[in-house]
């Protein structure tokens, strides 16, 4: 049981950072490194931007509650 926990964690974690590299628009990578968004202010989020905002946040919390039951499975 102890393997599939770490291999969800795994595997949830690749697919957060690839949603979270996904988010990121705008030009090139100067913006993935906390660069100059170019005067973006406040916006909305629509279509697409919106989906992988909700992914991030249901992959996170499916993160975070399968950490805590690997943790719990330790003690």
């Amino acid at each position: 049981m102890r393997t599939y926990l770490d291999l969800a964690i795994i595997v949830l974690s690749v697919a957060m950072v690839v949603v979270i590299v996904l988010q990121s628009r705008g030009a090139g990578l100067g913006t993935l490194a906390g660069g100059d968004y170019g005067g973006y202010g406040y916006h909305s989020r629509r279509g697409i931007e919106r989906l992988l905002f909700n992914l991030t946040i249901g992959l996170s919390v499916v993160f975070f509650a399968i950490t805590l039951m690997s943790v719990v499975l330790v003690s």
